[in-house]
Order: structure tokens, then C-alpha cells, then sequence
């Protein structure tokens, strides 16, 4: 049976944090704030797929009150959630989007791709990520935030 699962996270960026969207640290003079390493990419599909096999979301799995979540990296987030999948069925597709004033993401999208599909066991042609900006609006067009947002496509 087909299942969908959508995701959606914000983050605050902050000074002093790197920058990791998609398991790819991007030169910038900010960085996402979060327990982890704030990756909002991966949280969101993270929730995607989560979504999809009615498992809950990121924060049930991976609380932020727990001190084993610490500055971890949403890579091995992502691997352990790809486990728990696996044991319930296959992931079809991921389609995802991050929204960003800057930087500018267009050159790292191929990276990305290549992380995602080495964590989630996916050929390329299975994953789509898109950049898009907020066009100057809210809190992610006045560089205070980078969102994204994720569907999954499950197989369970």
C-alpha cells in the first residue's frame, strides 16, 4: 500500500553554528540553531517519512530534552529513521524544498542529492530537492530563519 507523508521545519540561524542543509555543510557566516546539528532538510523529510508510516514525528523519536541527541548530526537522525522504515516497508520517492534568502543553494543541490540518496539507500532519480527564497518576506526573506518541506512517498 502507498502511503504519503509531508514534513515541514524551521530553523533560526544563528553566529558561531555551521551550516548543514541535506547532510552538506554550505560556507556561511551563519549556521542553524537546534539541538542537533539544526539540519532542517533532513528533519523535514525526517517528518516526511515518519508521516508516511503513521510513526509520529522527529521530536517523539529524537526528543530535545535527551543529552544522546546533542549537537548530533541529522545524517545518523535520518539513518536510524531509514531502518525503522525498512522494517516496514520501501521508500518510492522523496520531494523536497528548502527556502532560503541566502545563501544561495543552487550549486550544492547535486551534493544533497548524493548525501540523501547514500543515507536513504535511493537511487538519484528518486530524490528531488529545489531551492526557492521567500522573495524578501517573513522570517526566513529577512535571513532570520531557512525552512524546508518534504513529501515521501512509502510503499509499507
Amino acid at each position: 500500500m502507498l502511503k504519503v507523508g509531508m514534513g515541514y521545519d524551521i530553523h533560526r540561524l544563528e553566529e558561531s553554528r555551521k551550516l548543514v542543509i541535506g547532510g552538506v555543510e554550505i560556507p556561511h557566516d551563519k549556521g542553524l540553531a537546534g539541538h542537533s546539528d539544526g539540519d532542517v532538510l533532513i528533519h523535514a523529510i525526517i517528518d516526511a517519512l515518519l508521516g508516511a508510516c503513521t510513526e509520529g514525528d522527529i521530536g517523539k523519536h529524537f526528543p530535545d530534552g535527551d543529552p544522546k541527541y546533542k549537537g548530533i548530526s541529522s545524517v545518523e537522525l535520518l539513518s536510524e529513521v531509514r531502518r525503522l522504515v525498512a522494517k516496514m516497508g520501501r521508500i518510492e520517492h522523496i520531494d523536497c524544498t528548502v527556502v532560503a534568502e541566502a545563501p544561495k543553494l543552487a550549486t550544492y543541490i547535486d551534493s544533497m542529492r548524493q548525501k540523501l540518496g547514500e543515507v536513504l539507500e535511493l537511487s538519484g532519480d528518486k530524490i528531488s530537492v529545489k531551492a526557492k527564497t521567500a522573495e524578501g518576506l517573513g522570517p526566513v526573506g529577512e535571513q532570520k530563519a531557512i525552512e524546508a518541506y518534504a513529501v515521501a512517498l512509502v510503499d509499507l
